[in-house]
This record gives C-alpha cells, structure tokens and sequence, in this order.
C-alpha cells in the first residue's frame, strides 16, 4: 500500500501567534485522519539548494484513504482559515514507500 507523507516548508513566518492557532487546529485534524507528526520544526541541515526553513513532516498509512482525505476535511479546511493572510509555505501530499 502506497504511504502518504504531508510535507509542508515554511519559507516565512509573518505572524507566529496565528500560525500558533492553526497547529492546534490542523494537529488535531491530523490526528483524526490517523497522521503522526514526525518533525515540526527540528533542526535542519542543508544542502545544495535546499533551505533551513522550518518543515513538517507527517506519516499516514495510505495515500488516499488519510492523507488525502485528512487534508481535505473538515476540521483541517477550518485550520487553513486560520492561517495569516499573505502567508507562505509549499505544502506537498507525496507517496511513500514503507
């Protein structure tokens, strides 16, 4: 079965308390769906072109059954609206392998 891996960097942080909001939101959202947080935030080590910006990394057992639908619920459409206005990040849902 195909894992699903939601990755999401963080190129600028313009308000943290809000973004404070929405963790508590999408965590629990996450949660729900069956996703385990891997890394929020750790430390970063860069390469070539990559960047020390803050990542998350979340695990799903399925692709489509969790990952996709975990992003697509309710409970996390309400934790996106509580992102900042202007706020960057690149969110990716990707497939794994176990």
């Amino acid at each position: 079965m195909l894992q699903g891996l939601l990755v999401s960097v963080y190129p600028a942080i313009s308000d943290p308390e809000r973004l404070t909001a929405y963790d508590k939101l999408a965590g629990a959202a996450v949660q729900a769906g069956g996703g385990r947080v891997l890394s929020v935030g750790g430390r970063v080590v860069a390469h070539e072109a990559g960047s020390t910006h803050r990542v998350v990394l979340i695990e799903f057992d399925s692709f489509e059954e969790q990952a996709v639908a975990a992003y697509e619920s309710e409970a996390y459409q309400k934790a996106l609206a509580a992102l900042p206005d202007g706020f960057e990040r690149d969110f990716r849902i990707i497939g794994g392998v176990y």
